[in-house]
């Protein structure tokens, strides 16, 4: 849709801020443009689809026709409105109910305008009688469930066996469905073995029977009971109610979960469950699936015969080509005299032989006089001597080494001894010992000399046998006062 047909729904332009300088001229004023018919309709068409996704009307069929074409145009009404509507012949669409005037129907689809008529329209993709909208809206829910969960993904998908041994079928064992299956594999495939796993196929609790059956089958195969190589599911056609029990969630995830590629065959071709989604495969009735799962021997016979005249031929031309050259071989010089070829060989063996054999014995002469030279240079210079003089010169260092180290430690031991006493006669404690003290102030300080101490300092002498604490006064000449003998 062009973009200028957007201007039949632009807003009025808002009034000039008050702030704004004031214009010396108005300007001048615009002519309001003139539309056509088309271009309304077509903008209108533009809003319309934008504003509604596909919908659901639930009305009272009337005025319907259907062309030659296969199209089919009605009108839904209810007691207040109608709406015009269009199913196409080509397209997705799904006709699962006749219709005709007066019948109440809910329709899906979506919202457009038919321009040539400016008439707004619903064109159906999807028709079925009132009622079954509830089941429809829980099966698309649960579609748009497992489908997030890729359980419809291609890439999960197995690719069936083309040549099954035996196969595994799911059904009513009383139905049209196994009778149709049965002629055509006995048609296409008379040496295939079929397995039939009884189960209901409609009516509440028969997906538990369906899941049960289905696990049977692959119980027999996994146990190496029976060589299944693929199930089929099958059921006859029949409405959304019949069919339900195929959409059920646990009969979808037991199909995902099985370990043999299954085939959904369930209703018509226009039917449609979650097992068709979640299957392997999904074949549009039972008697196409019984086509689809194997191979038509008539079809493998021709196939063959053809193989064999083609391996025929190519197997005579290659002979012919064969021949050819064993033709051209035999009478090359190569067959003529193979007996002197032969010969030939045979003595440029023995001449290498003999070239070798010489060079080997020369080889090891050589190898024999350089060993003898070696143990000449070897008795020569007596290894044997050289270290017993080596052990017997170590032995002598060793000994030396020895004796230097003992007279160094005696050495240093009687220097140790004489600093001993030396240090002995400089200590403090031996001055004491002899009579002297020693005097300090409150931090530890020597005193040497009374001058500088303070009047009232707590003085500190130390005798031979113990500390004594006095108070030094200038009103004596010695310490007296407070004095204190503290052993130590």
């Amino acid at each position: 849709m062009p973009d200028d047909t957007y201007d039949l729904f632009a807003m009025v332009p808002s009034a000039p801020n008050a702030e704004d300088k004031p214009v010396k001229a108005a300007p001048a004023k615009e002519e309001p443009r003139i539309f056509s018919v088309a271009e309304v309709t077509r903008a209108v068409r533009g809003v319309l689809e934008a504003a509604f996704e596909e919908v659901w009307v639930e009305g009272e069929v009337s005025n319907f026709r259907q062309q030659a074409s296969g199209h089919q145009y009605f009108t839904l009404k209810d007691a207040d409105s109608q709406l015009a509507c269009v199913q196409f012949a080509r397209g997705t669409w799904r006709k699962a109910v006749q219709l005709a005037d007066g019948m109440l129907v809910q329709a899906k689809g979506r919202l457009t305008v038919y321009e040539a008529r400016g008439q707004y329209q619903l064109v159906v993709s999807v028709v079925q009688a009132a009622g079954a909208g509830a089941l429809l809206a829980k099966f698309e829910a649960l579609k748009r469930k497992l489908a997030a969960e890729g359980l419809f993904d291609a890439e999960r998908k197995r690719e069936l066996p083309k040549f099954p041994r035996t196969l595994g079928i799911v059904t009513s064992p009383t139905g049209a469905a196994l009778r149709d299956m049965l002629n055509v594999l006995a048609r296409r495939a008379p040496w295939l073995r079929v397995i039939v796993s009884p189960a209901r196929v409609q009516g509440e609790g028969a997906a538990a029977e369906i899941i049960a059956a289905l696990d049977d089958l692959n119980t027999l195969a996994a146990r190496g009971i029976a060589p299944v190589d693929l199930i089929v599911l099958a059921r006859g056609g029949g409405s959304i109610e019949d069919l339900w029990e195929f959409n059920d969630e646990r009969l979808a995830r037991a199909i995902a979960a099985s370990p043999l590629p299954v085939v959904s065959a369930v209703g018509h071709e226009i039917d449609f469950t979650i097992a068709d989604f979640v299957a392997d495969l999904r074949a549009p009735t039972p008697s196409a699936a019984a086509e689809l799962v194997v191979p038509d021997t008539a079809e493998l016979l021709r196939m063959l015969e053809q193989w064999d005249v083609f391996l025929r031929r190519h197997v005579l031309a290659a002979l012919e080509s064969a021949k050819t050259q064993l033709a051209g071989l035999a009478r090359s010089g190569l067959f003529r005299e193979p007996a002197q070829r032969v010969e030939q060989a045979v003595q440029r063996v023995d001449s290498a032989e003999q070239s070798l054999a010489r060079a080997a014995l020369a080889q090891i002469a050589g190898l024999k006089q350089r060993a003898e030279s070696l143990a000449a240079s070897l008795r020569q210079h007596r290894p044997d001597q050289q270290l017993a003089l080596l052990r017997e010169r170590l032995a002598t260092l060793g000994a030396q080494v020895s004796e230097r180290f003992s007279r160094h430690i005696a050495v240093r031991r009687e220097r140790l001894a004489r600093a001993k006493d030396v240090l002995r006669l400089l200590s403090p404690k031996h001055t004491l010992e002899r009579g002297y003290s020693v005097t300090t102030n409150a931090d530890g300080k020597l005193l040497r000399s009374a001058h500088g101490i303070a009047e009232g300092s707590l003085l500190v002498t130390e005798l031979r046998d113990g500390k004594v604490t006095s108070v030094f006064s200038n009103s004596t000449s010695g310490k007296k006062a407070g004095r204190k003998k503290i052993a130590e």
